[in-house]
């Protein structure tokens, strides 16, 4: 268990807190993505992305590690059913963080969390490039192969 964290909260005690980033989650998983502040994006990250990963595994008791943070039954039902499908390739980096204008009133720095849902290709790619590489690899190799017996029956022909 990680220790908590020192100093002030982003409220005024631990159990606000618990309860803000909560319905932050439960925002961010009906929405795909919420406009919040840097520092309440940057504590939210991490909730969210625990969360996914008991989504993913999908079964009832961590059904019910979600629900002890998620209160709404309709938003877990969308998280363990489209979330946690869209995000099974995905080995982690479930959210994203970006900076965006400070906030007009307080000019507080804020940020959009939003949820990645491109499907991740790194892999394919690398695997792609290995195949390209073991295919041209005994292509290059035949002609080489070749050109010195050739030599060396023109030598023997001497």
């Amino acid at each position: 268990m990680p220790t908590p964290k020192k100093g002030p909260r982003l409220a005024s005690s631990p159990a606000h807190e618990r309860l803000m980033l909560a319905n932050m989650a439960t925002s961010l998983f009906q929405n795909g993505r919420i406009v919040t502040t840097l520092p309440k994006a940057k504590r939210l990250r991490p909730l969210a992305e625990r969360l996914i990963t008991f989504a993913k595994r999908g079964d009832l008791h961590s059904r019910r590690r979600v629900m002890r943070v998620i209160r709404n039954k309709s938003v877990v039902h969308v998280l363990f059913t489209q979330i946690a499908e869209q995000m099974e390739q995905r080995e982690g980096g479930y959210t994203r963080i970006v900076k965006i204008a400070p906030r007009k009133g307080d000019s507080a720095p804020a940020a959009i969390i939003e949820l990645v849902t491109e499907p991740v290709a790194k892999k394919a790619v690398v695997k792609e490039a290995e195949a390209a590489t073991k295919v041209e690899a005994p292509v290059e190799e035949a002609p080489a192969t070749e050109a010195p017996a050739e030599e060396t029956a023109a030598e023997q022909a001497e």
